[in-house]
């Protein structure tokens, strides 16, 4: 029951977490959740990009409020036939700048009128996104600002350079305009990291540093910032992070792991070795003195799931990212300490068969059958771990097998003798990397 609360708990964070990196391949900022469709990407795809002002709007007609109430006020006006009551929801809209159309089509001052029904106050910003066919298919008008409306008709459109583009974006970080500023953080978020890294030097580190130490910061960026603030840094803003790495916790901290992978960009194994004493290796909170942290009660308060969680997703940043900022094995070292967690195990294996550390396949072996650890899903990835043993070989076929795949090879013949429904469970879905 335990296993599977804990089981549980891992889905909810996994999914809550906005920056999670996936352990081989990691497309855009590792630690960012992004929103689906930047406004330069909805501007690229739309034919028609349009900002207008809000001039009136027609309710359809409800119970209280009949057909034949409805079109006496508007039946001369819109010309609409008692019988065609649904047609009275309708929205007018005056173009005041057009950022992309048909050449002639639109132009300001010129009247929209949209098939639905959209509440505002006369004079109210709207911007209209539409597909051009036989007619136009309009997107729901989003409200918009003029400072929003600058910011997107300024902005440079998706096929220029990634590294090039996000230096405007850069200067909208914490915009005013909230929706300026979730798009600015939405292409960073959308970036690749490798094209992230070239901005170093123009980082605005004390920016940076001002919005990860504010409690006034969204939590969703914070991830991003941390990250960020690791690439253009100081000694400062590494006591900075480890300030916030080791804050007292019980709740689930987004953007934390962001944090970590900052900075150990910073600190190396330095670093490494405050993550290990603090989030990996203990399983209770201890405070800048060294001392444990208690809580309400006087008893050590334990890590929370998610802050360990957070800590292997820094590890596995530092594995593909890190440049040898902290050696492999290094990190294999910080990764196997994890192995004593059973909550974690079937991860954790995984990840160190693909860091192919072949040093702990006793010690899987030993664990196979041990309560904790004797459950399925653990099986089988010690399991595939041995399978992913088995194919480390020399290119050459005449070279001697390495000792730890014979070890390997025998180890899977004992465990198909011995529980054969998991070795086949395990290699039906096995995907080597």
């Amino acid at each position: 029951m335990m296993r599977t609360a804990r089981k549980t708990q891992f889905v909810a964070i996994a999914a809550a977490m906005v920056a999670t990196i996936s352990p081989q391949i990691s497309v855009a900022c590792p630690f960012c959740s992004a929103p689906s469709l930047t406004m330069t990407e909805q501007v690229a795809q739309n034919d028609l990009v349009i900002l207008v002002k809000w001039v009136d709007a027609t309710r359809p007609p409800t119970r209280e409020r009949p057909a034949d109430e409805a079109l006496g006020e508007v039946s001369l006006r819109a010309g609409v036939a008692p019988g065609n009551a649904r047609e009275l929801a309708r929205t007018v809209f005056e173009i005041v700048d057009v950022l992309k159309g048909p050449a002639g089509d639109f132009k300001k001052g010129q009247q929209v009128t949209l098939p639905q029904y959209r509440a505002a106050k006369k004079g109210d910003l709207f911007l209209l996104l539409g597909l051009k066919g036989v007619t136009i298919d309009w997107n729901t008008p989003l409200e918009f600002t003029e400072a929003a409306w600058t910011y997107v008709t300024s902005a440079p459109p998706p096929d220029q350079p990634t590294t090039e583009r996000l230096k405007y974006f850069l200067e909208y970080l914490e915009f005013p305009d909230q929706d300026v500023a979730n798009d600015a953080y939405g292409e960073f978020a959308n970036a690749p990291y490798e094209d992230i890294t070239p901005l170093a030097d123009e980082l605005p580190r004390e920016r940076l540093r001002k919005w990860v130490a504010s409690n006034d910061t969204p939590v969703t960026r914070l991830g991003l910032y941390g990250l960020l603030l690791g690439l253009c840094g100081t000694e400062d803003d590494a006591r900075l992070l480890e300030r916030k790495i080791t804050e007292p916790t019980e709740e689930f901290r987004l953007g934390i792991d962001g944090i970590m992978g900052g900075y150990l960009i910073l600190t190396g194994q330095q670093g490494l070795d405050l993550i290990d004493s603090t989030k990996l290796a203990s399983k209770h909170q201890v405070g800048p003195d060294g001392k444990p942290v208690l809580d309400k009660d006087g008893k050590p308060l334990g890590v929370p799931f998610s802050e360990t969680y957070a800590a292997m997703q820094a590890l596995r940043f530092m594995w593909q990212y890190g440049e040898d900022r902290i050696s492999q094995d290094r990190l294999r070292q910080s990764m196997r300490t994890l192995l004593d967690r059973p909550e974690l195990s079937d991860l954790v294996i995984a990840d160190l068969a693909r860091w192919k550390d072949w040093s702990v396949q006793e010690k899987l072996i030993g664990l196979y059958d041990q309560e904790g650890y004797d459950i399925p899903s653990i099986k089988r990835a010690i399991v595939r771990y041995l399978l992913a043993c088995t194919k480390d070989r020399p290119e050459s076929a005449s070279d001697e097998t390495p000792e730890h795949v014979a070890q390997a090879e025998k180890h899977l013949a004992d465990l198909r003798a011995k529980d054969p429904k998991i070795v086949r469970d395990a290699e039906r879905f096995y995907f080597p990397d």
